[in-house]
């Protein structure tokens, strides 16, 4: 399945159903009185959340909706048909803004939870509710309601426990693959991952934690730059972020680009848990820094080839985990 996480939708609520102007006329009962009735609520649009799915790719095909307008009301005191609405349903992590002003309408982050993002007008209200001791026989009733119309942005923001956090070619699809049965594109040029993975790394004893591998970010992704912009987002879920270095390069120069990018993009991320994790160790000899980087996180060096280090890796990830759940 493609993956998607951008969608604009033009968005039309159905408008209310309008009141009847109506009065009793039965054999015997001259003067019955009022009794048009209610007109139906229009149809709302809503978003459904659905942790089964993990792209947003069907809402790409549907640039326009409309709702159904309500039903009319009616004599004998009935009320026109809601009508129903139009419900899309959405992967876990999205969000939806009001595109002219990026206003943010509402996220969905829960199995089953429901976001109406363009409510139904309500229906008029028939002759029947407008008699009065003064006005026994109201000859008017209100049209209904009009929708709401308007333009929606819909992101996805990846949820998961761990986010892998680069340079391009810094061995993250590699080590995501390693450590999960995920089976991302990998190979030996820059920008290879060019969407969001997702990958459930186990232990013996049935632990587990969800691990995303973020494309490449290079230096001054956050002006959009390379892949910037469209995946710095999905940092902003996960609960904390593994900054994946290659030993091959200056190690603590990337490491102070890649925590430039976050603060600019969003200042928030850096109070997220961090762990650098510096790969392709088995292109050292004895697996061994020389010289040690000085960082301010903590580190941990790795070869996902070779898997030397990984099951210490996945115990601290777990501890640091359990540490900000606490």
């Amino acid at each position: 399945m493609r993956f998607a996480d951008y969608a604009k939708l033009y968005i039309t609520s159905g408008n209310g159903g309008p009141g009847s102007v109506h009065f009793r006329r039965e054999k015997f009962i001259p003067k019955g009185g009022p009794d048009g009735g209610d007109g139906g609520r229009g149809g709302d649009i809503v978003l459904l959340g659905n942790r089964n799915m993990n792209t947003l790719l069907d809402l790409r095909y549907k640039k326009i909706l409309r709702a159904d307008n309500g039903g009319p009301g009616e004599g004998g005191n009935r009320s026109g048909k809601n009508a129903d609405p139009v419900v899309l349903e959405v992967p876990l992590g999205t969000v939806c803004y009001e595109a002219e002003t990026r206003l943010l309408i509402g996220e969905v982050t829960e199995d089953g939870q429901e976001l109406v993002i363009a409510k139904g007008g309500m229906g008029g209200k028939g002759n029947a509710f407008f008699k009065s001791d003064t006005n026994q026989s109201p000859r008017y009733a209100q049209p209904g309601e009009s929708g709401v119309e308007r333009v929606v942005e819909i992101e996805l923001k990846l949820i998961a426990d761990v986010g892998l956090v680069g340079y391009p070619n810094a061995g993250k699809s590699t080590l995501l693959a390693a450590l999960s049965a995920a089976k991302p594109k990998i190979a030996d040029y820059p920008f290879t991952t060019l969407e969001p993975n997702l990958g459930v790394v186990s232990f013996p004893d049935y632990r587990s934690f969800v691990m995303a591998d973020i494309p490449g970010i290079i230096e001054d992704a956050h002006q959009g730059k390379g892949l910037g912009l469209r995946f710095l987002r999905h940092i902003e879920r996960n609960r904390m972020l593994l900054l994946v270095i290659a030993c091959t390069t200056d190690i603590e120069a990337e490491y102070q680009i890649l925590m430039n990018e976050m603060r600019e993009y969003d200042p928030h991320l850096l109070s997220k848990p961090r762990l650098v994790v510096i790969t392709q160790t088995d292109l050292l000899e004895g697996y061994v820094l020389d010289p040690e980087p000085t960082l301010p996180d903590p580190w941990i060096a790795v070869s996902s080839a070779t898997r030397h280090q990984l099951d210490p890796l996945k115990e601290r990830i777990w501890a640091m985990l359990r540490e900000g759940h606490e």
